[in-house]
């Protein structure tokens, strides 16, 4: 993502603009749309929504009585930090209000003893003589100084309440971007997995990743650059007002006025070029993070020119929006400085009028230019924190219309924990009916009817498409049926909380996947709180230990990610060994010898089978030969059981598994007839 970063860096450091009127350009337009996240998966959030969210961290409440002391102390700290912060503004404000009339009364006292000077004889014609010879002037003379050390002070001591409360506030806003980022994450890890299904893993991280960032701008600038302008807005215009007349304060609200109000009309009309930035950049995330992690494939089949070509489009479409968003820039730019300008410039043609009629002094002319232009500091750089504001709440609206999105799988509110400590843990699938939400019209599950014992082994088998993994991600409540029941121990498993059941199942995945950390953090996975003896004794029941011990970092080897550093088996292994650690009442085994050869198939299985003896252990199989000694094996076809036995019961009724029984023998047969063939004179393969 370094030239997506590089383009949207150059659009944020001219600091400011879209483009007059460019055409939206269709394929970005068509691009965009294809891609879009489905609405009807997350709701919108509005802006009001955002800041209320935002104001409740920064003013924390402390009547909730979950608080304990701790987090009490931690709230009001943070309360106290935001009244002193704003103190601190009102001051310092305050103070830098004066400025302008430092310079004020220093001009007309220089003029008062330049004028002195000039109605002295010859002999006292500087400012310098009328001292030596005017105690009144020398008297004067010491009022510039002073003035000019005002000045000094009221700048240093302005510079010094801004950084003192930057420094107060920081923590407000760095503890609010820290539980926002922490609450989002977690509510991520909280949503259904068909959200997961159809969200993009780069995109999604991209959207935490630019709201949080977003965050301490749009805190900073709320508290300390939006109020505080509006305050010195209201002061500067009621001193203009009581100083100079009411033309002049209608001038200074007149300018402010055109210029707020044209700043957000061009901001709003600029507003669609971020969000398309947005759009774009996270689709450039996705595909990379998307290309990258299918390395392999793609050098496979030799696709990189397909990978950088379409890459390479959405950068051609985000640079296309950069440039419109920097041309605008510049047009706001250049209407904010003809405003102000303008007004300017009348406010001191009715102060020259003024003093032309004797109304008032060259003072007054210094003043009301000081004013104004210190008006244009924070008006200057309200226009920016307005389109920055806006263009940080379109990064924060993603991130929480993500906050806002509602998981169709959740616990119930009168949920139960589920507890078999010393009680068998019996499941039961009551004529369950499932079709995925992206293909409803076709039922995966279709009055699926099973039961699986305590300390049973029951496989699953059946062809490619018939629910077997289904009945796994609705056992562990990924998905609800759509009719019909799971059940453990008679009651429906909506009864209990997620957490309670799925504590109580241990999985071995079909593709295992590891994190990108050691061999030991990803056994332990299976038990965080598991001592280093317990995460070995796992390995060792999983036949992987002495494997682990002959790599040169043992046990702290880090996997790579995906674990791609290890072999199909050894990750298998891992995982198995993740699985014995979590000790879990029930082990779900998904094909977890699908992708590896005959040999390490039958070693895997051979350690399940040990490993499976003190648990229920449910096994979707993709060999008949390895399952022969379940207790029960269950036959499924379009959804619902077909058959269910012993190994030897089911070949003896002549049905489909002993159809697909027949069909595997062959295969095994003729395998084993070519690995001969193969063998030279010497019985080496060649």
């Amino acid at each position: 993502m370094l030239a997506l970063r590089r383009l949207r860096n150059a659009a944020h450091a001219t600091l400011r603009r879209p483009p007059p009127a460019f055409k939206t350009i269709r394929s970005s337009r068509r691009l965009l749309s294809e891609h879009a996240t489905p609405p009807s998966k997350i709701p919108t959030s509005s802006n009001r929504t955002v800041i209320q969210t935002l104001l409740s961290h920064v003013w924390p409440t402390l009547s909730d009585p979950s608080l304990d002391s701790a987090e009490i102390a931690h709230r009001k700290d943070l309360r106290y930090r935001v009244k002193a912060s704003l103190a601190m503004m009102v001051v310092a404000k305050g103070i830098n209000v004066n400025v302008p009339f430092c310079f004020k009364w220093l001009v007309d006292d220089l003029t008062a003893l330049q004028s002195a000077a000039s109605s002295t004889p010859n002999t006292a014609s500087t400012i310098s003589d009328i001292i030596t010879t005017s105690p009144e002037a020398s008297f004067l003379s010491t009022t510039p100084f002073l003035l000019l050390l005002g000045y000094g002070l009221s700048r240093a001591s302005t510079s010094f309440l801004q950084e003192a409360r930057n420094a107060t506030f920081a923590k407000v806003a760095q503890t609010t971007i820290r539980q926002v980022g922490q609450s989002t994450f977690s509510h991520v890890h909280n949503l259904d997995m068909q959200f997961h299904l159809i969200s993009n893993t780069g995109t999604l991280s991209r959207t935490m990743e630019r709201g949080t960032r977003s965050m301490s701008f749009v805190l900073n600038s709320m508290v300390f650059n939006v109020a505080p302008t509006i305050l010195e807005v209201g002061v500067v215009a009621g001193i203009v007002n009581y100083t100079f007349g009411t033309s002049h304060a209608l001038c200074v609200l007149g300018t402010i006025g055109t210029y707020v109000g044209y700043t957000v009309g061009v901001t709003q009309w600029r507003t669609q070029f971020r969000r398309d930035m947005n759009k774009l950049e996270n689709l450039g995330s996705g595909r990379v993070s998307d290309s990258l992690i299918n390395y392999e494939t793609v050098k496979y089949f030799t696709n990189e020119k397909h990978e950088v070509k379409r890459y390479g489009s959405v950068l051609k479409d985000y640079q296309d929006s950069a440039l419109k968003t920097v041309s605008s820039l510049s047009l706001l730019n250049f209407g904010q400085n003809v405003i102000f300008s303008l007004g300017l410039t009348g406010i001191m043609y009715l102060t020259v009028d003024d003093i032309i009629a004797g109304n008032a002094s060259v003072g007054d002319l210094v003043l009301v230019n000081g004013l104004l232009f210190q008006l244009s500091i924070p008006l200057n750089f309200i226009g920016g924190v307005y389109r920055e504001v806006k263009q940080s709440l379109i990064d924060m609206e993603a991130m929480f219309k993500l906050r806002s999105t509602i998981p169709s799988v959740r616990d119930r509110e009168d949920c139960e924990e589920l507890n078999v400590e010393g009680v068998d843990m019996n499941i039961r699938f009551e004529d369950v009916q499932f079709e995925y939400p992206s293909s409803a019209e076709r039922k995966v599950i279709n009055g699926l009817r099973f039961e699986v014992k305590e300390g049973q082994t029951v496989a699953l088998v059946g062809s490619s498409g018939c629910g077997k993994s289904t009945i796994l991600r609705l056992l562990y409540r990924f998905y609800d049926p759509t009719n019909g029941k799971v059940l453990i121990n008679d009651r429906d498993i909506r009864d209990y909380s997620c957490k309670s059941f799925r504590e109580n199942i241990a999985v071995v995945p079909q593709d295992t996947v590891l994190f990108n950390d050691t061999i030991h953090y990803n056994i332990k996975y299976g038990d965080l709180n598991s001592t280093d003896e317990e995460v070995i004794e796992a390995a060792k029941k999983a036949k992987i230990h002495d494997t682990i011990m002959s790599f040169p970092q043992g046990y702290d080897t880090v996997v790579g990610e995906r674990g791609l550093k290890l072999s199909g088996g050894e990750k298998q292994r891992v995982s198995i060994a993740r699985a014995v650690l979590k000790n879990a009442k029930v082990l779900f085994c998904d094909e977890p010898t699908s992708s590896l050869d005959s040999s390490t198939e039958r070693s895997i299985m051979a350690n399940l089978k040990e490993v499976g003896k003190s648990h229920t252990t449910i096994i979707i199989a993709h060999r008949l030969s390895t399952i022969q000694d379940a207790d029960k094996i269950v036959v499924l076809k379009e959804g619902r059981v077909e058959e269910e036995g012993t190994h030897a019961e089911l070949l003896r009724s002549g049905g489909m598994y002993q159809d697909m029984w027949e069909k595997q023998q062959d295969m095994q047969v003729e395998e084993e007839e070519n690995e001969i063939e193969e063998e030279d004179d010497d019985g080496r393969l060649k």
